[in-house]
């Protein structure tokens, strides 16, 4: 069974930039889906990318549109969100998750963000 394990998470001011990485156990070239959520203290989990392989379409919520950037490498079996000015509004946990084939829904464990001076 795949496993998700999220980094690059961290500390940063606010208008900087982070790139998480989410990097599956096995082959991801089979996912319908990839996504990227957010825990933060005022939404419970929210979507903020969201990537449908067969199309290879994005969708984000208004709030980080143009901000982030959702993308995948099969090669090196990992999901991507790129993070670009950044704001403290931006603070929390996130999660990424990718559909396989069944279908079944995996999910990683997590990774902080914080936007602060």
């Amino acid at each position: 069974q795949v496993q998700l394990m999220e980094s690059g998470g961290g500390l940063v001011q606010p208008g900087g930039s982070l790139k998480l990485s989410c990097a599956a156990s096995g082959s991801i070239v089979n996912i319908s889906v990839a996504g990227w959520f957010r825990r933060t203290a005022t939404h419970r989990r929210e979507l903020v990318a969201h990537l449908v392989t067969s199309t290879n379409t994005t969708n984000y919520p208004d709030s980080v549109k143009g901000r982030f950037l959702i993308t995948r490498d099969n090669d090196k079996n990992t999901v991507f969100l790129e993070m670009n000015n950044l704001k403290p509004e931006d603070t929390g946990f996130y999660f990424c998750t990718v559909t396989m084939p069944g279908p079944r829904g995996v999910w990683g464990q997590g990774t902080q963000v914080t936007v602060s001076h």
